[in-house]
């Protein structure tokens, strides 16, 4: 069903300004007055007009695309998603108002999934080539759209040449034979004991073990060794001069199992040195644990930590949209998030997420006829977030995946039809299942869909600087279970952000409400998101908000 999606105000010799949802269809904005009291009826589209305040060389304020390149798009045939097929969607990723990319791992790998490394200097060749990388790198450059990439630093792959060569003299060793780094260089890149711990894997015949603490073909690095230090040097140089706009560090917990502050110290040395190459670098980690652990990462300096307390089935955000939390506790966490952040580091820029490659996707979250709105909305509170907000490829559609990591790593859904061109095959061992809502073909097509409504959301993301850096403050007043209204200050402007996450139509009575020094019937719209046929209406100093909307007033 298609939905009008148009914006109500009631003002006293004001103009009427508009609100957006999701349209695609552009309108021209009422210029009629309103009576105190009533409504205007304006074109749904009118904000979209505003000028953009996209973010400049530099700047690490933006929204990132997560793309897993193996499933994106496959321009050669063979069903494997590769490096020209990514940049031939390059007009598709602009267009939906993306500023960077990160790329999942792309060296060279055993796995599809490509995070146990056997090269760090080179593009696996299902990808493509170097050449190829430098052409998509120049592309996204000449689009104001940053790369970083994947960089696994935690293991290799157990095929990497380092530990194959450490692994054969390790079985060469006598009985009683202790490892000689002068023999063997490649024997001090890892951890080897006699030791059997937990995360240790034998060396075949032989009484010794080796750390890896995913998986034995994961061998963890040796970071007490300069000798690793200096290669990942290298390999961080080699990249950066060729172009990468920074790095997303995979599994920063691990680097020393169960020790955080040398963990913390090898990150902060990394960063340290990445900086001293190129000072404009972005780095972002990932540690998949609790929000007051990984905020200590920021100690080291780096610009980002995923935060995990708003993503998954699990975080603020499925939370507040399943009723099990309050509305109020999005905003409350988000002001909260910011604070403990910047007590660590204090040009920390935070990395919301909502889902990514090792979680279930979205749509699975919520059940039921409302399914598809609350699933429209988890998108917008992910992106009203302040920081550097990251969205994993195909939410924007609506796609499914769950249970296992193929799974949840299933091909871009382009076409309905499997053989479309750049339809890619997907991960061996993927179950076969249908997508629960439309392929991007059809909905391109439909004003009300989940891809034009988050295109609409990160449209107003970029068009004001403020929902990227501005300071949070949670307005617990004025908000309920179901209601959660929150400023943003930012270079002395303010800019709210009210919500709804319920069933119903909610009130907020808004007489206490000061935004720039204005009241709420004197404050502009910069924008509106509905999920719905109803309209957001203010009447004097009362706002209506129809179900699972966001108004946005400066």
């Amino acid at each position: 069903m298609k939905f009008k999606k148009f914006a109500h105000k009631a003002l006293a010799l004001v103009l009427a300004t508009v609100v957006a949802t999701s349209a695609a269809a552009c309108g021209k904005q009422a210029d009629t007055q309103s009576e105190a009291g009533k409504t205007v009826d304006a074109a749904a589209t009118a904000w979209k007009e505003n000028a953009l305040q996209m973010p400049q060389e530099g700047d690490h304020f933006r929204t990132y695309y997560e793309v897993f390149v193996y499933s994106y798009c496959d321009s050669d045939g063979d069903g494997i998603g590769d490096i020209n097929g990514l940049r031939s969607k390059l007009d598709y990723i602009q267009d939906m108002g993306y500023t960077g990319i990160w790329l999942m791992p792309v060296m060279p790998s055993p796995s599809y999934h490509k995070y146990d490394t056997t090269d760090y200097l080179n593009i696996d060749s299902a990808y493509g080539t170097l050449d190829d990388f430098k052409a998509f790198l120049a592309d996204c450059h000449e689009r104001n759209i940053e790369v970083i990439i994947d960089f696994v630093m935690n293991h290799s792959s157990s095929e990497h040449p380092w530990f194959k060569e450490a692994y054969k003299y390790m079985q060469s060793l006598g009985k009683d034979e202790e490892p000689d780094a002068s023999k063997c260089p490649y024997v001090d890149y890892y951890n080897f004991t006699k030791s059997q711990e937990g995360g240790y894997s034998e060396v075949s015949g032989t009484d010794w073990y080796y750390e890896a603490q995913f998986w034995y073909g994961m061998p963890d690095l040796n970071w007490d060794s300069e000798a690793v230090k200096n290669e990942f040097k290298d390999i961080a140089k080699f990249w950066l001069d060729l172009g990468v706009d920074g790095f997303r560090l995979d599994a920063v917990i691990y680097f020393y199992f169960g020790n955080h502050e040398k963990s913390i110290e090898v990150l902060k040395w990394f960063n340290d040195y990445v900086k001293s190459v190129k000072p404009s670098a972005y780095i972002v980690c990932e540690g998949w644990t609790d929000q007051n652990t990984y905020a200590k990462y920021y100690d080291s300096g780096v610009d980002s930590m995923f935060d995990f307390a708003f993503a998954d089935q699990g975080g603020v955000i499925a939370k507040v949209l399943k009723g099990t939390a309050p509305a109020g506790s999005y905003g409350a966490m988000s002001e909260k998030a910011q604070e403990l952040y910047a007590s660590h580091n204090e040009n920390a820029i935070d990395a919301p997420f909502y889902t990514n490659h090792d979680m279930a996707r979205s749509a699975g979250f919520y059940p039921g006829d409302l399914g598809e709105a609350r699933v429209k909305m988890a998108q917008a509170l992910n992106l009203l977030m302040t920081g550097n907000a990251f969205v994993y490829y195909g939410e924007e559609l609506g796609m499914k995946g769950s249970g296992k990591d193929e799974n949840k790593r299933a091909p871009m859904y382009w076409s309905k039809d499997a053989n479309a061109q750049g339809m890619c095959k997907g991960p061996q061992g993927m179950d076969s299942f249908e997508m629960k809502f439309d392929s991007y073909e059809e909905q391109a097509k439909a004003d009300d869909s989940i891809y034009n409504y988050v295109k609409s959301a990160i449209l107003l993301r970029n068009q004001n600087e403020i929902i990227r850096k501005g300071k949070v403050q949670n307005l617990s007043d004025l908000s309920t279970d179901y209601v959660d209204v929150i400023k943003k200050t930012y270079n002395d402007e303010e800019i709210v952000i009210l919500l709804n996450v319920a069933e119903e139509a909610q009130t907020v009575d808004a007489t206490s409400l000061s935004i720039n020094g204005k009241t709420v019937e004197n404050a502009e719209v910069a924008g509106e998101l509905l999920t719905g046929d109803e309209t957001v209406t203010i009447e004097k100093n009362t706002i209506t908000l129809p179900a699972f909307s966001i108004l946005v007033l400066k």
